[in-house]
């Protein structure tokens, strides 16, 4: 086995390591580069999209004639990695959910018109996008078996009808990819539908509170009251809605566990640097027996979760589903997020509580990341399903 990365792709992964260094990490320190929600303020993000845009490293994830660098999903791991070594790394880049889930989706599934019309100007970075999906109570969560929202057809359109909640970017989207039920049928009753913001029919009921931060565009309330889409801007085939929704989570569960990965190191690096130069009972907090061994296992936990990610990544470019994988690494990464903020903080005290470094900010972002996209106790399910159907081959290489 060769787990070095092929050259270009460890090239292009300096080259955004080196570009988050040197334009983006310095911005932090700095409160006017937020905005009122915490995230990246949009004059500096469109200045920075900008600079990466020159430096040739726009959506990597996207194929080259889409104005992408066209990377494979093993070499967005390791980009994805070095550009949440900043908080506001990712979506420099045109990385950051719900657009790089969404532009995933559309690349592979759209016609030709559809992406014309409804990809390219995310990729482009001229518009953002929104996946509307989850519902309230008693509609559908992570059993989209659940789905309330319903769409009728009604002459040559669909009428559609309905509530959603938590839908990530919601309040600065343009473009949103809807699923909504348009039948009973168990396996085939769901379609994913493309609208437009301007057009009527819906509403933004409300911009969530949560802990934050939030990403831009927050999280929030839709209402749907006679929304309409013509049978062009259905995405796939009417009754395809299940296998949109599996072809765009599977990927983006792990583009999750690729920006978090780099989240979780850049915590131990804030807290490495101050254990190096803290002094307590006649030497450095380094040198303690006890320090050791909290950063000694996050660092382990930190290279597990990368090896489930990369087996996961490298799976995936095989043209395999690789679901128990994604599970797994989502899972995984997602608790060693949380662990590795949590340690950072107690190693650096009361400067980790405070908003000297940007730890707080992290530990706020990493409580959901056992949430978003199913919860671990969901993925858990799932793992324990493939056991009892694969046996003994549920750990066979290859």
């Amino acid at each position: 086995m060769d787990f070095s990365l092929p050259p270009p792709i460890e090239e292009f992964r300096r080259r955004v390591r080196a570009f988050v260094e040197e334009r983006i990490l310095p911005l932090e320190a700095d409160p006017a580069s937020y905005d009122a929600h915490e995230n990246i303020a949009p004059a500096l993000l469109e200045r920075l999209r900008g600079e990466v845009k020159a430096a040739g490293l726009w959506a990597p994830q996207m194929p080259v004639e889409r104005g992408g660098q066209g990377l494979g999903i093993v070499g967005m791991a390791a980009a994805y990695e070095e550009m949440n070594r900043s908080i506001f790394g990712p979506v420099c880049f045109n990385c950051a959910a719900p657009d790089d889930g969404n532009m995933q989706l559309l690349n592979k599934v759209a016609t030709e018109a559809q992406k014309e019309r409804w990809l390219q100007p995310i990729v482009e970075g001229k518009v953002r996008s929104a996946f509307a999906m989850t519902e309230p109570h008693p509609g559908g969560g992570s059993d989209p078996s659940m789905m309330k929202t319903r769409a009728e057809r009604k002459g040559d359109r669909w009428v559609i009808s309905g509530h959603k909640w938590f839908i990530t970017g919601a309040g600065e989207a343009q473009h949103f990819i809807l699923i909504a039920r348009t039948s009973d049928d168990k396996r085939k009753g769901l379609t994913a539908f493309l609208f437009d913001k301007d057009q009527p029919g819906w509403e933004i009921v409300r911009r969530i509170p949560i802990m934050g931060p939030e990403e831009h565009g927050g999280h929030c309330e839709l209402r749907f009251d006679g929304l309409e889409v013509s049978d062009e801007n259905v995405l796939m085939t009417v009754g395809d809605g299940l296998k949109a929704t599996q072809i765009r989570l599977g990927p983006a569960r792990l583009t999750h566990c690729m920006r978090w990965t780099g989240l979780s190191k850049r915590a131990m690096e804030i807290a490495a640097a101050y254990v190096r130069e803290r002094e307590s009972f006649g030497t450095t907090l380094a040198g303690h027996e006890g320090v050791q061994w909290m950063m000694g296992d996050v660092a382990m936990q930190i290279e597990i979760g990368r090896l489930l990610v990369m087996k996961a990544a490298w799976q995936l470019d095989r043209g395999d589903f690789a679901r128990k994988e994604v599970s797994m690494a989502k899972v995984h990464v997602a608790d060693t997020l949380h662990k590795a903020v949590d340690t950072a903080i107690q190693l650096c005290g009361a400067r980790g509580y405070s908003k000297d470094t940007a730890l707080e900010w992290m530990y706020r972002y990493a409580r959901q990341a056992r949430l978003v996209d199913g919860a671990s106790e969901v993925h858990k399910m799932v793992l324990a399903r493939f056991y009892m159907d694969e046996g003994d081959g549920f750990w066979a290489w290859g």
